[in-house]
Order: structure tokens, then sequence, then C-alpha cells
């Protein structure tokens, strides 16, 4: 593989192993491991560990206090993100299947969190999202339909205060993002994304190699 404007490298297997060895460095309780049993049982995919380690530090370094969150799945990247937030923060947090939110509800509990601590919303992110305030929020993550990613970036730059940040799970898409092989609708918004994200005049980012890729970018003031 050559090497292109002498930057990217060659990804030899001792590279591959530090990464699993980062994604894998802060260790999980049990109501993380309950969280993603839920989630796996329910054929859903959570953020992997280092993912949810990259969340809480953002979210603590933010000092959050609110934040909104699309894609509740059972409450993986929920737990990481409360806990990197502020102990008077609010998560908001939306998904089209409720009864999953129901397992998040549970996983909240067994973390420790009071019931004060998650506003849960029910229903399509698009749908939920414009009724959100304007500017109010620390963080928006997205972790929802890969197709909608350019209309969350939008809504997420609405709703953060300067100097938030807004963060994209799954970038890599499992390694399609960077095949040249023809790819679906959903590989292509995805590369949009990148490419929005890493040339806007408002946004400071970052893509960082965890999990099947975290964009991160951070609001200008």
């Amino acid at each position: 593989m050559r090497q292109l404007r002498g930057q990217e490298r060659v990804i030899t297997g001792n590279r591959q192993t530090s990464w699993a060895f980062a994604d894998a460095f802060v260790a999980e309780d049990e109501a993380l491991h309950w969280a993603r049993d839920r989630a796996r049982e329910a054929g859903l995919r959570s953020v992997s560990a280092g993912t949810g380690a990259a969340l809480r530090l953002l979210a603590a370094t933010a000092d959050a206090k609110v934040v909104a969150e699309i894609g509740t799945g059972t409450g993986v990247s929920g737990i990481h993100l409360l806990r990197g937030m502020r102990p008077d923060g609010v998560l908001t947090t939306v998904d089209t299947e409720p009864e999953m939110q129901q397992f998040a509800r549970q996983a909240f509990r067994t973390a420790g969190f009071t019931g004060n601590r998650a506003r849960f919303i029910p229903g399509r992110a698009l749908d939920v999202l414009p009724r959100l305030a304007d500017g109010g929020y620390d963080l928006v993550f997205c972790d929802g339909d890969r197709q909608e990613c350019l209309d969350y970036l939008a809504e997420s730059l609405r709703l953060l205060r300067p100097g938030g940040l807004v963060c994209f799970e799954g970038v890599f898409a499992n390694g399609r993002t960077v095949d040249s092989a023809a790819q679906p609708t959903e590989v292509l918004r995805v590369r949009e994304l990148l490419r929005t994200v890493r040339e806007s005049t408002v946004l400071q980012s970052s893509l960082l190699p965890v999990g099947d890729g975290l964009l991160c970018a951070v609001k200008r003031g």
C-alpha cells in the first residue's frame, strides 16, 4: 500500500493489536455488560468499550450538563455519557423503539442514575430534534440512521452552544467508507458527512479510530 501525502501508513499486525488494546483499555462494569447483553439479544449493535470511554471523556472535558443522544439502544452509550457529564446533567435520548428504551431505563438505574438524569423521547430523530432548544446543548451524540447523518449534522449545529461537541459513531461503516468498490447509499452519505465536517468553517474536527470510527467536531464560538 503506497503512502498518500506522506501521512497514511501500512496497518501492521502490531498496530491492529495496539488499537484493540486501546479499545479495551477501560474496563466495563455489570451495568454495561447487562445493557450489552440486551442489545445482543435484540440484534442491535452497541458502541465499543473504547468508543464509550471516548464519549465519557469528551462529556467530562466539555463539563457537559445538557446532552442529546440520537439512538438510545439499550443504554450502553448513555451510561458512558452520563458518567462523563456533570452530576446534575440531563441526557435527552431519542429512539424509534420504545421497548429498547425500557431496557436503557433499567440499565441506567443499575448504573446508579436517578430517574431525573435522563429524558427518554420515543420517535424518529428528525421529528423530535426540531422541538429541542436552539443553542441549549453541550454535546450531541449521533448513532442513528446513517442515511440521515447530514440532517443530524444540520440539527446538531442548531442545538449546540458555541464550543459544544457533535459526535458521529460508525463512520468507518465496517471498512466500507474507504473501500473503492460500489457502496450503498448509507455509505455514500457517511462519505459526504466526513467531507462536510472536514471542510466546514464553523467546526473543528477529528476522526478517532475507536470502535467503528468516531467523528468528533467542536462548534466554533
